[in-house]
């Protein structure tokens, strides 16, 4: 269920790696992309977000059920299996993230600009 894409999709350079806001935390608008095109296994969101810790993603999708953005679906196999899918209300954050993104593409380099000049004051 992985693609090629997953593995660049949160590539460092990206600019939205660097939004001066963030959707609920650090990880949740990054989840939202994952399962933008259905539902993932853990372990094949941990793919695209390599750098997340299992303890801070699990956090995090618990997070995200309890305020009703993913649904957990269990399934009574051997081995267990659990999926994790976007409500159309976290499908709902799709447009904010994919503005937040457009606005940091078009203004980046001023931002990065203005934080080397801040950083370089003297305290």
């Amino acid at each position: 269920m992985t693609s090629r894409l997953d593995a660049d999709m949160f590539d460092p350079a990206c600019p939205s790696a660097a939004l001066p806001f963030r959707i609920g935390d650090k990880w949740t608008g990054m989840v939202v992309l994952c399962l933008e095109h259905g539902p993932r296994r853990f372990t094949e969101l941990r793919v695209p977000l390599r750098t997340v810790t299992p303890k801070v993603l699990t956090e995090t999708l618990r997070a995200m059920a309890r305020d009703g953005l993913i649904t957990r679906t269990s399934y009574d196999e051997n081995p267990p299996r659990v999926e994790y899918a976007l409500t159309p209300l976290g499908r709902s954050l799709l447009t904010l993230i994919e503005a937040a993104r457009t606005w940091s593409r078009a203004n980046m380099s001023e931002l990065l600009a203005a934080r080397a000049s801040f950083d370089s004051r003297p305290p």
